[in-house]
């Protein structure tokens, strides 16, 4: 896979995993059924989320060569990015009109 190809994937990733936990009522999209499902199981999903982002990513980063070492300001700038890309999600969730 390209490094181009591989970059896609993350950022489809990234953006599928931001709005899962907003647009389903399950447990980590497979658990079982919550009536409403509260926002501190929404954000602790999407904690989970961006975990797995960041093993897909080093995955992807260890079979094209050479890890680079991360500080925490990689960590801080993903975690800003998957909350920016959870917004619609969230408002989808949150600030839609209900009927």
């Amino acid at each position: 896979m390209s490094s181009s190809a591989s970059i896609w994937l993350v950022l489809l990733l990234a953006a599928v995993l931001a709005n899962l936990p907003f647009v389903t009522e399950r447990l980590f999209a497979l658990g079982p059924l919550r009536a409403p499902k509260a926002l501190a199981w929404r954000l602790l999903e999407l904690l989970l989320h961006t975990g797995i982002v960041i093993l897909v990513g080093r995955l992807l980063e260890s079979r094209a060569g050479q890890m680079v070492p991360q500080g925490w300001q990689f960590y801080a700038v993903l975690l800003c990015l998957m909350l920016t890309l959870a917004f619609p999600g969230f408002v989808w969730r949150y600030l839609r009109r209900q009927r």
